[in-house]
């Protein structure tokens, strides 16, 4: 079961964004990678159903690859879908038989290993596939560390985090972010000016 893409435009504008699946990643032992699939948003009717959350391209796949697990990777679930509701998911959690339980999910990411999904399509990343990159600049020069991805609205956008200073957020284009090599875990960052400016600190009212 693959996920739903849109086909990408054969010459992609230059500062077109790239596209990301996935929302938070986590490991689970420490070199295992896992991408979240879905969140439970609450419980549903009084038998222990719950709303799901999917960030899968097609919503219902969430159930489609195995068993999901929490961020610990301690506790496993297998997911039953038995309908929809309010742009959410409904079904049953193995082990969640009455509202109270359900209910106490409320916020349980649910995750599953980064092997589990299908490959993706050219310029598409998981943010497990992108979360502890090397960032460099196009003169090779270290910048820090791909921390998270996040998606203000505007484009998906890269935490960058630096050995000295606040972290960078760079948007993640073709323009900024024009080469991303998985295989040689870095991605390289052309900077438009200001961009990694320190924000001037504001200055006290006299």
């Amino acid at each position: 079961m693959a996920l739903e893409k849109p086909p990408l435009p054969e010459r992609p504008p230059t500062g077109a964004s790239r596209r990301t699946q996935g929302s938070h990643s986590s490991p689970r032992n420490g070199t295992e990678k896992r991408v979240c699939v879905g969140v439970v948003a609450g419980a549903h009717g009084v038998r222990g159903a719950v709303r799901i959350k999917s960030f899968t391209a097609k919503p219902e796949d969430v159930a489609g690859y195995g068993p999901l697990e929490d961020e610990s990777g301690k506790q496993s679930f297998s997911l039953r879908l038995v309908g929809t509701a309010k742009g959410v998911l409904i079904g049953w959690l193995s082990g969640v038989a009455d509202r109270d339980r359900a209910e106490a999910l409320r916020g349980l990411r649910l995750y599953l290993p980064r092997a589990a999904l299908p490959p993706t399509d050219e310029e598409e990343f998981y943010h497990a596939d992108l979360i502890g990159l090397a960032a460099v600049l196009a003169d090779g020069a270290p910048l820090g560390q791909v921390k998270a991805v996040h998606d203000f609205g505007a484009g998906d956008t890269l935490e960058i985090e630096r050995p000295e200073g606040p972290p960078a957020m760079v948007p993640f284009t073709r323009q900024v972010v024009p080469v991303v090599d998985l295989d040689a875990g870095r991605l390289v960052i052309e900077p438009p000016p200001g961009l990694l400016d320190p924000i001037p600190e504001l200055k006290e009212r006299a």
